[in-house]
């Protein structure tokens, strides 16, 4: 597939560890791409420089060939934007607001925008001002997709929606897909990235620590098993046919495994002998997946840090 968006070792420093460091990635024509991340994380900024918000200090990005800073007002023709902060102009009501926006962007058939009105149940005679923040995120989720452009930017896009009307705009969004767009949207809730994405990226500190497939993890050919044995011999005896271990609880002689689908049979025959307190499948999730990437960077970080004090220790 086509590449749509390239970014290239972006970088920019706000300065106390703040901003994102040597972020690469790439999104394909078609695709739906995620940001996980907590508050400060960088998801915002990153997605600032791709409207063209931003200039990197170093690295680049680039849409649909162009330069996001240098071409922006260009990529604006293509692209459209729905942002996690929401600030009104000074206008009376959203119907008006809605009106004012369809005429900026060049929109005579409104049909699309009122079909999106009513899923989301908007109520757009409303005062602006006086919007709750769900009707405020309707209005400009309504506002943002009404343009029906190729590639959509979307900064948390559920914050403020009750949970029946995230249910309804992670649909239309699956709908936008099916359509052929191209989305980038970033959030805090697993559940709706691995719903509509098909590869999402966890940053921390400004950093993308890695970048899951989602349909992989959907359909992964690797079972987790927890496992707790009642003797502790039986379970030290397990621990020495050397299945890969994800978690280990010595003190409840309880081990959870990572096993292939074509050796869980093998698994099975080897313990069928000892007495279990129990044993039992631990789905595998996008939230799960990046907790075992966070725990191995942890590990192979304190490993880093003995290494380099055993260095000093050896060159003095």
């Amino acid at each position: 597939m086509e590449e749509v968006i390239s970014v290239k070792n972006l970088t920019r420093d706000y300065g106390k560890g703040r901003g994102v460091f040597g972020v690469s990635f790439d999104v394909k024509r078609g695709e739906v791409f995620g940001f996980v991340g907590t508050n400060g994380s960088g998801k915002t900024t990153i997605l600032r420089h791709i409207m063209g918000f931003l200039k990197a200090q170093t690295g680049e990005v680039k849409v649909l060939n162009l330069d996001a800073w240098n071409d922006s007002r260009d990529l604006k023709k293509y692209v459209e934007y729905i942002p996690g902060e929401i600030a009104f102009p000074d206008l009376k009501d959203g119907t008006t607001f809605l009106k004012n926006q369809a005429e900026l962007l060049g929109i005579h058939d409104m049909s699309y925008a009122n079909e999106l009105i009513k899923k989301l149940q908007l109520d757009p005679s409303a005062n602006l001002k006086r919007m709750s923040k769900g009707m405020k995120q309707k209005t400009a989720i309504v506002a943002g997709l009404m343009a029906d452009k190729e590639i959509l930017i979307l900064d948390e896009p559920t914050n403020g929606l009750d949970p029946l009307m995230r249910e309804t705009f992670l649909e239309i969004i699956l709908e936008e897909k099916r359509k052929g767009k191209t989305i980038i949207m970033s959030s805090q809730m697993f559940d709706e990235l691995e719903l509509t994405c098909d590869k999402v990226a966890l940053i921390l500190n400004g950093k993308i620590v890695d970048i899951a497939d989602v349909n992989e993890i959907k359909n992964s050919k690797y079972k987790t098993l927890k496992i707790e044995f009642i003797n502790e011999k039986d379970y030290k005896d397990f621990k020495k046919l050397r299945y890969k271990i994800v978690r280990d609880q010595p003190q409840y002689n309880q081990v959870t495994v990572k096993v292939a689908d074509k050796n869980v049979n093998k698994l099975f025959s080897q313990i069928k002998q000892c007495p279990l307190k129990f044993i039992n499948e631990t789905k595998q999730t996008l939230e799960r997946y990046f907790q075992e990437q966070l725990f191995k960077a942890k590990t192979q970080s304190i490993k880093d840090i003995k290494y380099q004090k055993k260095e000093k220790r050896h060159v003095k």
